[in-house]
């Protein structure tokens, strides 16, 4: 069911890295993904595999939610395989039929670019929206990105909309769950049917969801109007982010995950 979606919840579980500083988590998040993106070869692969297994494991996310997280993107690394599949041509043939042909080169390219989402995936549930709360990535966004108001860049309300969004997330989520629950008693078929008369029917859940998320912005605006919200500008922390020496460790030992990584592709490959 969509309330089973793990985007945007927090999973208390007290590991290593739901203690460390956001900042780091954030840093070391940017650092890995540009990593990923620079693996081509299996041994690298390999690595960056165990290397996201070791994050959840650290993190003590239970399998099913993780599971629940990278439910949702395995249509799109399906597709992405498919196309990666068909679209080299250089390499072994490994499968022909008539035009249809599948080279060793396109297998390859395929789980490169699927394996990459995946990892992607458990990688920002882990480092980020299942063991940070909104909050927190709020407050470490603004700091990381601090230097910006130089320039006049908003970052405290820049920060605050992506909190605010991601804190709502599960209840839209939890929304939706329920508007098509409703709409189902009713009668609605979401399962039948081609394609359009499908789409047309996820209409009867569309409407009703935006009427939601308007209210809920409305209760929202309301409540920060209430207590005197006017922005960022002079604005002090009741828990203020401190570094210590902990998640300077943290980092490090992330940080040599992906220089592993990166040794492997460019030094012993």
């Amino acid at each position: 069911m969509l309330k089973d979606i793990s985007l945007g919840k927090f999973i208390d579980t007290g590991s290593v890295l739901h203690r460390t500083d956001p900042r780091v988590k954030i840093v070391m998040y940017i650092v890995y993904l540009v990593v990923l993106f620079m693996v081509k070869s299996p041994a690298a692969i390999i690595a960056a595999a165990v290397v996201t297994l070791i994050q959840a494991v650290s993190a003590k996310i239970p399998p099913k939610v993780l599971w629940t997280s990278i439910l949702p993107i395995l249509p799109l690394a399906l597709f992405i395989f498919i196309l990666n599949l068909f679209a080299a041509k250089d390499g072994d043939v490994v499968f022909k039929w008539s035009k249809i042909v599948v080279t060793s080169r396109g297998l390859w390219q395929g789980t490169i670019m699927a394996s990459r989402l995946i990892f992607l995936i458990i990688s920002t549930s882990v480092l980020l929206t299942l063991t940070t709360t909104p909050l927190k990535i709020s407050d470490a966004l603004e700091s990381l990105c601090g230097w910006m108001k130089v320039i006049k860049v908003p970052v405290h309300e820049m920060a605050m909309m992506m909190s605010i969004a991601l804190r709502f997330i599960p209840t839209l989520i939890e929304e939706t769950d329920k508007i098509m629950k409703a709409q189902i008693s009713r009668g609605a078929d979401y399962d039948t049917g081609t394609v359009i008369s499908r789409v047309k029917g996820y209409i009867t859940v569309l409407i009703p969801l935006f009427v939601a998320s308007f209210k809920h912005a409305e209760e929202l605006a309301v409540a920060m109007d209430a207590r005197c919200y006017r922005g960022g500008e002079g604005r002090t922390k009741l828990n203020p982010l401190k570094m210590t020496g902990r998640d300077l460790v943290a980092g490090g030992i992330l940080l040599a995950g992906a220089a592993v990584i990166l040794v492997i592709e460019f030094v012993i490959h």
